[in-house]
């Protein structure tokens, strides 16, 4: 691995929401983007123009396309960061939903390892694959996982997506004390209700929770929301930590009598 003084982010199930909002955020910063999803790669067409449009670096940006639960794509993203030379920013963002909303005694073996292989295992293999090229004396680079306030508020009928990201949240504590003699810090990053597709079939029950007082910042989240937390970090800000969780849930995550 040859280091150089570009600067390299990696985010994955980044052609949509969160994630194309983190790209481009990062891009903005000047990075060099490696993107991943499951669209096809002339759907992306206009994002990749838009992400060298923002970074000032024409044909900069690779686009991994694959399902990051499968070997495969996390070879091909290992391979695309070695020839880049090295890692700053690894974002730990692609994840399903809970296929079908049902009672926790009726969640199958398949459907429970399923999600737990896209939204827990992948990125732990995809993390420990990718430490190679992050290792380093010189600076700080950043491991940053999307988690959500799924880590902690229980829902009875997305059973599978709630124990995800609950690994995922003790996932980010184990790294970060693996890690920080590595120079590499590690962030949990929360979002709470965040107006994107996946948000969209529960929009109406959500509005009414929102008016009826459920966050204290009576609004939804947008994605722009999460990718300025991710800034924050990148840029330095936080140098005396690690294993920190940032909320990005409107207060959600608050107690109040």
């Amino acid at each position: 691995m040859t280091e150089t003084n570009e600067l390299v982010a990696l985010v994955t199930g980044s052609t949509a929401g969160i994630g194309k909002a983190i790209a481009l955020h990062l891009a903005r910063e000047g990075y060099r983007i490696v993107l991943n999803g499951r669209r096809e790669q002339d759907a992306i067409a206009p994002l990749i123009r838009e992400i060298e449009a923002a970074n000032g670096r024409a044909g900069s940006t690779r686009y991994i396309r694959g399902d990051i639960g499968e070997h495969s794509t996390r070879s091909a993203l290992a391979t695309a960061i070695d020839q880049r030379g090295a890692l700053d920013v690894l974002v730990n963002n692609a994840a399903i939903s809970t296929r079908e909303r049902k009672d926790i005694l009726e969640l199958s073996e398949e459907e429970l390892a399923h999600l737990l292989k896209i939204n827990l295992v992948a990125p732990f293999l995809l993390t420990t694959t990718l430490i190679p090229f992050m290792q380093s004396t010189d600076r700080l680079r950043y491991i940053i996982n999307i988690s959500s306030i799924s880590a902690y508020t229980a829902s009875v009928t997305r059973a599978d997506y709630c124990i995800s990201k609950a690994g995922l949240s003790m996932m980010t504590q184990l790294f970060a004390l693996r890690l920080a003699p590595e120079n590499i810090r590690v962030f949990e990053l929360r979002p709470g209700i965040i107006e994107t597709d996946m948000t969209k079939p529960v929009k109406e029950k959500y509005d009414k929770l929102i008016l009826d007082g459920l966050l204290p910042i009576a609004r939804w989240g947008t994605p722009e929301d999460v990718a300025r937390a991710v800034i924050g970090i990148v840029r330095g800000y936080h140098p005396y930590s690690t294993g920190s969780v940032i909320n990005i849930d409107g207060g959600f995550h608050l107690r109040s009598l």
